[in-house]
């Protein structure tokens, strides 16, 4: 699904590219309960998977993103009316990268590799999704029925990156709460009462975009992941239509700003859907107090940033 959030020309598209396997053997590998080892169950369907395994019988992300490279660049070759390259591999990111020359703008494409089985979720995300005050219990148990989505992600807290690692990724449910936010069925509908919960979302990724522009560096642990996070805690907090009135708008959004200092200054930022998971670790307090710092100026200064 493309990134529909971004408020300045949207020049990067996500693609998930979904490959259905039938049962998976999950193995945690380290504490977050996001990253685990994958492995077959007795004798697969997947036998043409089999040389993507490692010596110790994992499934290597690693291996399965160089043949798919090798797949896409030969692809790219056949394209003949826009100029379609990939990009050089980043070290640890899950993502083929392709950009695409043709004027007026440059776009790139991300293609995410990503296996989809229909297996129970793991243990790590039992207390996750706390979504019963906001959208109800039937919708979460509705979600959890849904696959299990994993990415070939690099685990970077790894000591030795061998690039067997995959992370559990929850954008389609994401998503899914994104299209049917409101706790009402008729929430920002068309004739329905509108409420300003995407336009927080909107706000709060605009800000860090454009604080990570001028700072990139301080600012390089920070993703629009950590946003999307936030805001998803807080429509648990404010579960109701009325907490986000459309007429409200600077007010929610000063409130999600609040929130997300908060998080920042106590770096504690509980993943939506893995709570043991903590996506602002300690060691990275520095750029959780220069962020904090660059919001405050913000809010303080009735939003320069906005007024570029």
């Amino acid at each position: 699904y493309s990134r529909t959030l971004q408020i300045s020309e949207p020049n990067e598209f996500d693609i998930m590219l979904v490959m259905p396997v039938t049962r998976l053997q999950l193995d945690e590998c380290d504490d977050t309960g996001a990253y685990y080892y994958l492995s077959f169950k007795r004798n697969p369907k997947e036998k043409h998977l089999s040389k993507f395994l490692d010596e110790d019988g994992k499934l290597s992300a690693f291996k399965m993103l160089q043949a798919l490279r090798e797949i896409i660049k030969q692809e790219v070759k056949n394209i003949k009316n826009v100029e379609v390259t990939v990009k050089r591999k980043k070290a640890g990111s899950p993502a083929i990268t392709l950009q695409i020359k043709n004027p007026p703008a440059e776009i790139t494409v991300d293609i995410i590799l990503t296996l989809e089985v229909q297996q129970s979720w793991p243990p790590s995300t039992q207390d996750g999704l706390k979504i019963e005050q906001w959208l109800g219990r039937k919708v979460r148990g509705e979600f959890r029925n849904k696959p299990l989505y994993l990415v070939a992600k690099q685990n970077t807290r790894e000591k030795v990156l061998r690039g067997n690692t995959w992370r559990l990724s929850f954008s389609h449910i994401e998503k899914a709460m994104m299209n049917n936010h409101g706790s009402s069925k008729t929430c920002c509908e068309s004739d329905g009462p509108k409420c300003c919960r995407k336009s927080c979302l909107k706000l709060l990724k605009y800000l860090l975009e454009q604080l990570k522009t001028i700072h990139t560096k301080k600012l390089d642990k920070f993703c629009s992941y950590h946003v999307k996070t936030v805001f998803f805690h807080l429509c648990v907090m404010w579960p109701n239509d009325t907490d986000w009135h459309w007429g409200d708008l600077d007010h929610c959004f000063q409130k999600c700003l609040g929130y997300f200092l908060d998080c920042l200054q106590k770096s504690q930022l509980p993943h939506f859907f893995i709570p043991q998971y903590n996506l602002l670790s300690m060691e990275d307090k520095a750029s959780s107090d220069f962020l904090s710092k660059q919001i405050n100026n913000e809010l303080n200064n009735r939003f320069p940033i906005f007024q570029e």
